[in-house]
């Protein structure tokens, strides 16, 4: 078999597994696995850049995905009535001074002497600056939370449509990748992964602990949609006619022309991201990326800017992590930073590469759609599988209570199970690079 029948062959089982699942479960369920298997398949593209094209061990995914998510909430939910006016303009000031207070600080290092001086300096401007900050930023941020704490106390955003929050995502995830790129591309491979992985739990303590920015654990619901609500669409009588028509429940149907809706866009999203990851791949700069990855000595050897080209891919792959994280969002209509897990957004993605090909966009596509149905499938599975082997046992047997109770871990093994099979018999993944 060649290896685009064979690629063929994996695209089509994932078809298989998608219309069996709607065919025993129902549509819903369906479309709600695939909707978030494309969305996981953008975020193994991202993290595909930095590790199959360039080496770089990011595992702080989810610090740039939740990222994604706060752009969502900043852009289009509405402003917080009399919060700006109350201390939301002294905030801006406080977080004006502080990264004031940290580029005096640079600059003293930068063109002073070394020395003891130079130290004093910068300790005087790091700590009057702290002080200042503090005490412009505490009073904002209480009168800011102090407004309907149980609604809203938070600045809220701009009113803008969802949309706009994908691309800037990514824009706000690339500028947090340049500031840790910045400082943390020197490092050896284990200690950038320590760096992005602290980095990325910084971020999520930001979001859980900052109310005046998204609520904190309280969490932000109720985030516009770019699509129809449900409920609009069973008051219209056009739709239900439509779905009366064609013998479906209005109430299904408009939540199936939702989840489709959603497809729609998310498969757009996908093309472009995985028509632009193509370009690069076989691009000049691909190919220069990849001689970077194999030998990094030989690269500088020959002129090439080898920590520069790591930092620009190391933006570019966060980016897109960025908008994954945007999308996540807009489709949960909600923001909750608690579920920012590292075991969902990093070890999961890293298994997508892995399992797909690390170095191939389309084995990156293949693992995060496979993987994402089988986060969410075995376990029901797992459960129907130890229903039907203690069928035989007694009801008030302890083996049968801890084999079903067992079901809820299948998930965990399940991902090992594979990780290693593929480990075994296709080292390089089940779409290999060229």
């Amino acid at each position: 078999m060649t290896d685009t029948n064979r690629n063929i062959l994996y695209f089509a089982l994932i078809a298989v597994l998608i219309v069996g699942t709607g065919m025993v479960q129902g549509w819903n369920l369906a479309l709600t696995l695939l909707n978030m298997g494309v969305i996981s398949a953008i975020l193994a593209i991202g993290v595909n850049l930095q590790w199959g094209f360039a080496g770089l061990f990011n595992i702080g995914v989810m610090g740039f995905v939740a990222l994604g998510g706060l752009a969502a909430v900043l852009v289009s939910m509405p402003p917080t009535e009399g919060a700006w006016s109350a201390g939301g303009f002294r905030i801006l000031a406080a977080l004006i001074l502080g990264a004031a207070t940290l580029t005096a600080a640079v600059m003293a290092q930068r063109r002073m002497e070394k020395g003891r001086m130079r130290t004093l300096a910068t300790l005087a401007i790091l700590v009057v600056g702290f002080f200042v900050f503090r005490a412009a930023f505490d009073p904002g941020v209480e009168a800011v939370e102090a407004i309907n704490p149980a609604g809203t106390g938070y600045l809220g955003g701009m009113s803008l449509p969802v949309l706009i929050a994908w691309p800037l995502g990514g824009v706000l995830a690339a500028g947090a990748a340049w500031v840790i790129g910045k400082t943390a591309l020197g490092l050896r491979s284990d200690y950038l992964a320590i760096a992005t992985l602290g980095i990325a739990e910084i971020i999520i303590a930001v979001l859980k602990n900052e109310d005046w920015l998204s609520r904190g654990v309280k969490n932000v619901s109720g985030i516009p949609r770019p699509v129809p609500y449900e409920i609009d669409l069973q008051q219209d009588p056009g739709f239900v006619e439509r779905a009366a028509g064609l013998g479906v429940d209005p109430v299904l149907a408009s939540t199936l022309y939702v989840k489709f809706a959603y497809l729609i866009l998310f498969v757009i999203v996908l093309a472009i991201v995985l028509w632009l990851a193509q370009r690069a791949l076989n691009s000049p700069w691909g190919r220069m990326m990849r001689a970077i990855r194999d030998n990094e000595t030989a690269a500088e050897a020959m002129g090439k800017d080898v920590k520069g080209r790591h930092l620009q891919i190391f933006i570019l792959g966060s980016a897109i992590c960025g908008v994954a994280g945007a999308m996540m969002t807009t489709l949960d209509s909600q923001l909750t930073p608690t579920s920012y897990q590292p075991l969902r957004f990093t070890f999961l993605v890293w298994v997508m590469v892995i399992v797909g090909g690390s170095g191939n966009n389309f084995g990156a596509v293949l693992g995060g759609l496979l993987i994402w149905w089988l986060w969410v499938m075995v376990e029901p599975i797992g459960l129907g599988l130890m229903q039907l082997i203690t069928a035989g046992m007694s009801d008030g047997s302890a083996l049968k209570a801890h084999l079903i109770d067992s079901a809820a871990q299948m998930r965990l093994l399940t991902m090992g199970l594979i990780l290693l099979l593929v480990l075994r018999f296709s080292p390089r993944g089940l779409i290999p690079e060229k």
